[in-house]
């Protein structure tokens, strides 16, 4: 009952927020960077070590009350491209929303504290730096009032480089800027569906593969000297064949070829998690099926605009583009089990 009574509560919250949505006010720095680096060479391979997530979360920075009711900001600063954790607070809460630049987002419970939720926000790739940004958070109580908290967050600098990359003349074709408009479109409208259930476990997440890193997230790329892009995650060198297992256990919503991706597999790990794994030889999985943490979705290839066999994986949250390194050294806040598998709602 308490299940029917929390989403009914973000329906209606949902509403009074597009009654009052606005844009978010920034307060400018003379010092926000808007040019993006020079050109700079390419990191020489890296092998990773383990990457272990904390298993507590980390200390709130700062705090907003009103009413009860408190929104902790678990984050110093966020930079572009990182995730930042918020956590909502009081009693007799039944959920909430939160709104940051332009994602609008739910709040979902804690596996323990049926008083406590979390949501996470994300300063995407180009978000203007070194500015503050205001947080909105709306909480719903078991009675029906609502309550609205202010507070603000800073984004930094993402610290991307930028890099020259040669492609194929067979390929050339795909760094044409629209191939890629075209691309993206088709990838943001399954980043749209929202999830309102936990589909990772226990196991967390994890690598998809142990291998040299060779592309950083966020880099200003430079194809053949006349197209610009960003780089939406990082790439590992692997020979064809080697397999790549999901970075955790979610549902499958998208296996098939894209232009400039190859053959690619997309997961949706709930509450707005989605990972992608490109350049695929061979796709093990389909659209719709259940996969565990660690399962072999697929093996590495050389297909779509790619100069070599790797792999590239990426992570996109609440629809932006994160670093998929950073993000599995955050610790996930534990959520609640759903009582409705096919809990999907629009954003």
């Amino acid at each position: 009952m308490r299940r029917i009574v929390w989403i009914l509560g973000l329906l209606m919250i949902a509403f009074v927020l597009a009654l009052t949505s606005a844009s978010a006010p920034v307060q400018a720095d003379e010092d926000a960077a808007t040019e993006p680096p020079a050109a700079t060479p390419t990191p020489p391979p890296a092998t990773l070590p383990p990457i272990i997530a904390p298993t507590a979360p980390p200390p709130a920075v700062d705090s907003f009350s009103e009413d009860g009711v408190t929104l902790e900001v678990l984050f110093d600063r966020l930079q572009q491209g990182r995730v930042g954790i918020l956590r909502l607070t009081g009693e007799d809460l039944i959920g909430g929303r939160v709104r940051f630049r332009d994602q609008e987002v739910p709040f979902f419970p804690d596996s323990d504290d049926e008083d406590t939720f979390y949501a996470l926000v994300v300063a995407g790739v180009d978000l203007t730096a070194n500015r503050d940004y205001e947080i909105t958070a709306l909480a719903l109580r078991e009675n029906g009032d609502s309550v609205t908290i202010n507070g603000t967050a800073r984004v930094v600098l993402g610290g991307f480089i930028r890099q020259d990359v040669t492609i194929p003349a067979d390929r050339a074709y795909l760094i044409d800027p629209i191939v890629e408009r075209t691309e993206l479109a088709r990838l943001n409208s399954l980043f749209e569906q929202y999830t309102a259930e936990q589909l990772w476990d226990e196991d967390g997440f994890m690598l998809p593969v142990q291998a040299e890193t060779t592309s950083p997230f966020g880099a200003f790329r430079v194809f053949n000297e006349t197209t610009e892009s960003r780089h939406t995650g990082w790439d590992f060198r692997t020979a064809t064949g080697t397999p790549i297992r999901a970075m955790g256990a979610g549902r499958v919503v998208f296996a098939g070829l894209l232009d400039i991706r190859g053959n690619h597999v997309v997961i949706d790990h709930g509450y707005g998690i989605f990972s992608g794994y490109s350049h695929f030889s061979q796709t093990h999985v389909t659209r719709g099926q259940a996969v565990r943490s660690g399962q072999i979705i697929g093996v590495s290839g050389n297909t779509g605009r790619s100069s070599g066999p790797h792999l590239h994986w990426e992570i996109a949250v609440n629809g932006e583009w994160v670093d998929s390194l950073d993000f599995l050294r955050m610790w996930i806040p534990p959520a609640a089990p759903s009582e409705d598998d096919d809990a999907v709602v629009g954003t």
